[in-house]
């Protein structure tokens, strides 16, 4: 890829990508691929993140590996792989348009109930079932469109973790998930070469955001740290719906 008006789109979102997989897990690295989707289809900006994830991924596990919850993440994991399964049967089928409009729709109707509903009991004890849905829904938007964050906060933010093992449980959630990937991808036809080559001269850039996403967490006040989260999750779901329904 030699056009500069995609390296002027990609580095800033591998930038965002690695701040939001570090540090703030608040979907906000779900924009990533709708900003490449302007220059480049969507399975093309996809496919392209993919080496630049799995360099992200081991940059934030060696940064939270003391930090994660245990418990949570063998729940997790079944969960959010057998919605990447889900992704993978339906990918050629699915509207990816549509993928993002319901992500973005999601992610607002969270926030409205955070914000105005703070006390409510089905938002401050998320049940098991509603764990379930969120998580296989987090896996298959991965899948998609690597916007696996929204639906996996939804259920995660009411449960109250501290910042630092909050972001180190979705740094490894998220590890799993993206080497999950891998197989149905190249079944897909999507990791060929040209692909791979425009992800490696992205993979530089990769660093700046996973170093400058630790540095704010583990600096930051956790009221501070859980409002930039909904920040995050709000410009997310504002750009995932225009994404769906503004062209």
């Amino acid at each position: 890829m030699v056009d500069p008006w995609f390296y002027g789109v990609a580095i800033p979102a591998v930038i965002v990508l690695g701040i939001s997989k570090s540090g703030f897990g608040s979907g906000l690295g779900s924009i990533a691929v709708p900003l490449m989707a302007m220059v480049v289809s969507v399975p093309a900006a996809a496919a392209i993140l993919m080496p630049v994830l799995l360099v992200l991924d081991l940059l934030s596990i060696h940064a939270f590996r003391k930090d994660y919850d245990k418990d949570l993440l063998k729940w997790l994991i079944p969960w959010s792989i057998f919605g990447v399964f889900i992704g993978y049967l339906s990918f050629k089928t699915l509207d990816s348009r549509w993928v993002s409009g319901i992500v973005g729709v999601c992610t607002l109707l969270f926030l409205v109930q955070r914000i105005f509903f703070p006390k409510s009991r089905s938002f401050s004890s998320p049940s098991k079932r509603t764990g379930i849905v969120l998580t296989i829904t987090s896996g298959f938007t991965s899948f998609l469109a690597h916007a696996g964050g929204p639906p996996i906060n939804a259920f995660m933010l009411p449960l109250n973790l501290a910042p630092m093992r909050f972001a180190a449980t979705l740094a490894v959630l998220f590890t799993c998930v993206n080497l999950s990937k891998w197989v149905p991808y190249s079944l897909l036809g999507l990791l060929d070469t040209q692909n791979m080559m425009t992800s490696l001269t992205l993979l530089p850039f990769a660093p700046i955001g996973v170093w400058l996403g630790i540095r704010w967490a583990k600096k930051m006040k956790p009221d501070l740290f859980f409002k930039l989260v909904h920040v995050g999750m709000f410009v997310t779901g504002c750009k995932l719906i225009w994404d769906a329904f503004g062209s």
